[in-house]
């Protein structure tokens, strides 16, 4: 149960790391200390309703269709190389860094909607949340619920750390060279997961 749940925790923590619309919006509504409580409850929640969905749904597709757990973990392995891949790219590339200067949102209406559309419009939430830690959840399973509390856990750390801690961040990840930083550990973790997935 620990274990399912600790696993969850770091994938989901490791996913949501990415450079993002979403991170630089709660980044910036932090720095601002505009509206700061309702953005990170309205991503963290988006985030717990998603991983749900992912983790009881592809439950119930084991369950139905036996064989698609095997299809499901390695073409998980397959998009977590990928997302890896990509994450050593942009390192190398570098010349990254997040922008959290301007205007912002002034009304919370606005903050919120913006926060909405930034999460429920991207489709690469539903690639992190419904299909990725969906199809990992199945490797753990009557542990799978476990997995997914850790992952939406993760969700409302990190969150609430990026929105409250924006202040003490914003100087560090200004800078290119620690963007460079964090995506190789992105990368690290996403190959290390596509390993053990593989490995069954």
């Amino acid at each position: 149960m620990l274990s399912a749940a600790s696993a969850g925790f770091y994938l989901g923590f490791s996913l949501i790391l990415a450079i993002g619309a979403q991170n630089a919006f709660v980044l910036r509504q932090g720095l601002r200390r505009s509206h700061v409580l309702p953005v990170v409850l309205t991503c963290a929640v988006s985030d717990a309703i998603l991983i749900a969905l992912g983790v009881s749904s592809f439950a119930v597709i084991a369950e139905l269709l036996p064989w698609a757990v095997p299809a499901l973990r390695y073409g998980g392995a397959a998009f977590l190389i990928l997302y890896g891949a990509r994450a050593f790219r942009s390192a190398w590339r570098g010349g990254e860094a997040l922008a959290v200067a301007g205007t912002g949102t002034g009304s919370l209406r606005a903050a919120v909607l913006t926060c909405l559309a930034l999460t429920w419009a991207n489709p690469h939430v539903y690639l992190d949340t419904v299909v990725l830690i969906g199809t990992i959840a199945t490797q753990y399973g009557p542990n799978r619920v476990w997995f997914g509390v850790g992952a939406i856990m993760a969700s409302f750390v990190f969150f609430f750390s990026l929105g409250y801690g924006a202040r003490a961040l914003a100087p560090i990840f200004a800078r290119p060279r620690a963007w460079q930083g964090l995506d190789v550990v992105i990368g690290l973790v996403m190959w290390a997961i596509a390993a053990k997935l593989l490995a069954g």
